[in-house]
C-alpha cells in the first residue's frame, strides 16, 4: 500500500508545482533576470544530466565509451557539424571503442 501512497503523494506535489506555476503573477515573468534564467535554464538542467549519465556510475566517477562518444560529439559541433552528423559521430566512436575495449 505504501507504493500507491508515493504515487499519489507524489501526483499531489506535481499539481501542486503546476498550479504554483500558474498563479505568478505576470508582471513576476516578464523581468529581465526572469526571462534570462528560463532561457538558460534547460541548457543548464540537460548539460548536468548529459554529463551525470556519461561521467557517472552510483558514486564512482566512470571514464568510458560514452566519454569518448561525448568527446567526439564536441569535435562535431566544434567543427559545425550538421546535428544528425554529431550524433552519427558520437555514436559511430561510441560503438567503436566497446569493440576494441570488449
Amino acid at each position: 500500500m505504501s507504493v500507491w501512497i508515493a504515487i499519489g503523494v507524489t501526483a499531489v506535489g506535481c499539481y501542486a508545482v503546476k498550479l504554483l506555476g500558474l498563479l505568478v503573477p505576470a508582471g513576476a515573468l516578464e523581468r529581465p533576470l526572469v526571462r534570462r534564467l528560463a532561457a538558460l535554464l534547460p541548457v543548464a538542467l540537460l548539460a548536468a544530466l548529459t554529463s551525470q549519465q556519461t561521467f557517472a556510475d552510483g558514486q564512482a566517477l566512470v571514464l568510458d565509451a560514452r566519454a569518448a562518444g561525448v568527446a567526439a560529439a564536441a569535435v562535431a559541433l566544434v567543427l559545425r557539424a550538421p546535428f544528425l552528423l554529431v550524433v552519427a559521430a558520437a555514436v559511430v566512436v561510441t560503438a567503436a571503442v566497446r569493440a576494441v575495449g570488449g
